[in-house]
């Protein structure tokens, strides 16, 4: 067990025994850092990891209290795998993107972090200097796989937690989703079956239904992953031809599969000779000592494909992605060849410029520090303002908060409520292929603290009450 498991583990003893009783204050966060020699962090996850339990409240400006034991919501249908024919979700993402561009409103639905927290700055001097310095071969010699100096700072990367890569093996990449999107395509031909997470990010669809391929969702457990038994089953029923998963801050749930149940994930798809496209987007935006492993660690066929992008942790507007490819390395070269041809190149000289200099692990720790405190911030304020029969996730790292009602709460009528309020947000809808999380809300916690981000989600609690109130009534 985690250390921050463990202490909640002996928290939940105590307050189940009577130590702490209904309405007192359990000891502060800098109490149980000096009591149980842990770092402020850690602690944190523990008391998250209660308040998801429904055993404690916090209390701005005053502290962690013991909460009155709260109503379950109701049982949920048996988990089980959903195939898929044929995937239509483009133009609901359409509509909910489009919808929520507006600087006008607060932006609870944004995909993408706070842009006040990235380097603007330095990244401006590091791309204008590369243009001072530019070789104009350069945008000829930087075609796929892309710039030679920023794969080689990749590798490193990985190499320093210990997962040897080959810098011939990266196809640089205009964003996460064309790694992605190319890593899908060389594995599979229209018509054949791809297995995805439920809840799963929405551009996973995307892809899929652009691909014309059917899908396969199995149901994740929270806190571990996805089903390993469905999968399992899936795997045996169908020719699944890839896999497309999130191991680390998992988008929309936020959590990060434990190594054990990775390991056991890679031998469950290497035993049937499925690949794995793995996207590991938020790999920086962890909340935890260290940066966790990708699965690929375990792939001892060597033929899963690795995607990462600086899009979200590092240089949103630069759109610049990778994919370990390993044995894809050439035909992903040769697709992307014949679509986008190759991603910027000033952006790429930027990029391997900066992590050449040093200084971006500084801002990686600034940035992680500062979502976890407004996504605790954000976690707070929900528990305070919303019904005791909500559940709200407990991420890893990353920058959402995943929100589950009663089966009866409409996301997307919510959604459209929400626009006419001033305020975004994303739809449960989103995130499957036949809308079965349309009781779940997905919310950005990235954004600075202010009055205007406080009245939208007393808005959002009072929609919600006002929805399910309607609901009980013609019952």
């Amino acid at each position: 067990m985690s250390r921050y498991g463990q202490l909640a583990a002996l928290l939940q003893q105590q307050i189940e025994t009577g130590l702490w009783q209904p309405g007192e204050r359990i000891p502060s966060i800098r109490q149980s850092c000096k009591t149980h020699t842990l770092s402020p962090m850690t602690v944190l996850q523990a008391y998250q990891l209660l308040e998801s339990r429904g055993l404690i409240l916090a209390r701005p400006q005053s502290g962690y209290y013991v909460k009155a034991a709260s109503s379950p919501l109701r049982a949920s249908a048996p988990q089980q795998a959903h195939y898929t024919g044929s995937v239509d979700i483009n133009d609901l993402v359409f509509e909910v993107l489009q919808a929520s561009k507006s600087r006008e409103l607060v932006p609870l639905g944004m995909a993408v972090a706070d842009p006040a927290l990235f380097p603007h700055p330095q990244l401006g001097r590091a791309l204008a200097s590369c243009m001072r310095r530019l070789d104009p071969f350069s945008t000829v010699a930087d075609l796929p796989p892309g710039n030679e100096a920023l794969r080689r700072a990749i590798a490193q990367r990985y190499a320093s937690d210990g997962l040897a890569v080959d810098p011939q093996e990266i196809i640089i990449t205009t964003g996460a989703m064309e790694a992605l999107s190319l890593s899908l395509q060389v594995l599979t031909e229209p018509g054949d079956w791809v297995v995805v997470e439920s809840p799963t990010f929405y551009g996973a669809l995307q892809a899929i239904e652009r691909l014309k391929l059917k899908v396969v969702e199995i149901p994740v457990i929270p806190g571990v992953g996805i089903d390993l038994a469905l999968l399992a089953e899936a795997l045996a029923q169908r020719p699944i031809k890839a896999c497309w998963l999130m191991g680390n801050v998992q988008h929309p749930l936020g959590h990060t599969m434990p190594d054990g149940h990775k390991q056991g994930l890679m031998a469950l798809l290497n035993a049937h000779e499925v690949p794995l496209v793995e996207d590991d987007v938020y790999a920086e935006l962890y909340f935890g000592r260290e940066r966790p492993s990708p699965i690929k660690r375990w792939d001892a066929r060597g033929d899963s494909l690795l995607c990462g992008s600086w899009t979200k942790c590092l240089a949103p507007g630069f759109r610049v992605g990778w994919v370990v490819a390993g044995p894809h390395a050439e035909r992903i070269q040769r697709l992307q060849l014949m679509s986008t041809l190759s991603t910027n190149v000033p952006s790429q000289l930027a990029l391997a410029d900066m992590l050449r200099q040093g200084g971006v692990d500084a801002h990686f720790r600034r940035l992680r520090h500062t979502l976890a405190q407004r996504q605790q911030q954000m976690r707070t304020a929900l528990l305070r303002l919303f019904p005791d029969e909500v559940r709200i996730s407990i991420p890893d790292g990353g920058y959402f908060l995943w929100l589950e009602f009663d089966a009866r709460l409409d996301s997307r009528a919510l959604h459209a409520q929400a626009l006419a309020c001033g305020f975004s947000l994303a739809p449960g809808a989103l995130f499957s292929s036949q809308g079965q999380h349309n009781h779940c809300l997905r919310l950005n916690s990235s954004h600075l603290w202010r009055p205007e981000l406080e009245a939208a989600l007393t808005r959002l609690a009072a929609l919600i009450q006002q929805q399910l109130g309607r609901h009980e009534s013609r019952t």
